[in-house]
């Protein structure tokens, strides 16, 4: 792996039939980075996710992970869990008749056995170190999206994710939810965590991101440092 890199991917390959979803898709992340994946509907973009968290088995090319001789075997999402690779879906996916704590907790408990009081503790400590407006006993349901999309991130960070994939994240928040939502992910970054951002929004694209990679009919087309790149030249890369 390159020096700096989390996650690298190299000459991934999916095949459905008749279509060839990723051909020879190379993506690299690296530490403290928020690297945008961009392209049209259909370009291959919630496949290499799929790919990268085990939902499907890649058909050709190879996953190198930090921390990890070699290529690393992902076959299911609890597989990219244990090697640090975490998803924060556009639709929450946590349970909101459980408490703050509790989701944040949940899977890694052991029924009886739980100790309530450290389980707070914890929480608090770690809702707290990322500003995020909730107390760890609060039903998660009365929160706003935005908080629970905060909540779910900080699952992912409390559970060692190397690589957090953040997918259509602002699509439900109001404009101050998203500048919250932002200041979040800056944080995490200069804490050295690295963040995969798909969106469709370009002007929160130039505004978060600071590396970008188009993908186009299945191929990688293009990978540019934000700061080098406009939207015309984004806009051109993505239809062709």
């Amino acid at each position: 792996m390159q020096e700096k890199s989390v996650l690298e991917l190299r000459g991934i390959c999916k095949y459905f039939p008749g279509v060839k979803a990723l051909e020879n898709v190379d993506f690299t992340l690296r530490e403290g980075e928020i690297h945008a994946l961009m392209g049209e509907n259909g370009a291959g973009k919630s496949t290499l996710i799929k790919v990268l968290t085990g939902v499907y088995e890649k058909d050709g090319g190879e996953i190198f992970v930090k921390g990890h001789q070699g290529a690393v075997a992902i076959r299911s999402p609890q597989d990219a869990q244990n090697i640090g690779i975490s998803t924060v879906y556009q639709e929450i996916t946590l349970c909101p008749n459980l408490t703050v704590a509790e989701n944040m907790y949940i899977g890694r408990t052991k029924g009886a056995m739980t100790n309530w009081r450290k389980m707070n503790q914890g929480a608090a400590k770690l809702l707290h170190a990322l500003g995020i407006p909730a107390t760890p006993t609060q039903q998660l349901g009365t929160c706003s999206i935005a908080v629970q999309q905060m909540v779910a991130i900080a699952r992912a960070v409390d559970m060692d994710c190397k690589g957090l994939i953040l997918d259509e994240p602002t699509s439900s928040l109001t404009v101050q939810e998203v500048d919250k939502l932002f200041e979040m992910m800056r944080m995490l970054r200069d804490q050295g965590i690295s963040l995969i951002y798909i969106s469709h929004k370009m002007d929160e694209i130039f505004e978060i991101c600071d590396e970008i990679s188009v993908l186009r009919d299945g191929k990688l087309v293009m990978t540019k440092p934000a700061a080098e790149t406009n939207m015309g030249e984004l806009i051109t890369a993505m239809v062709g």
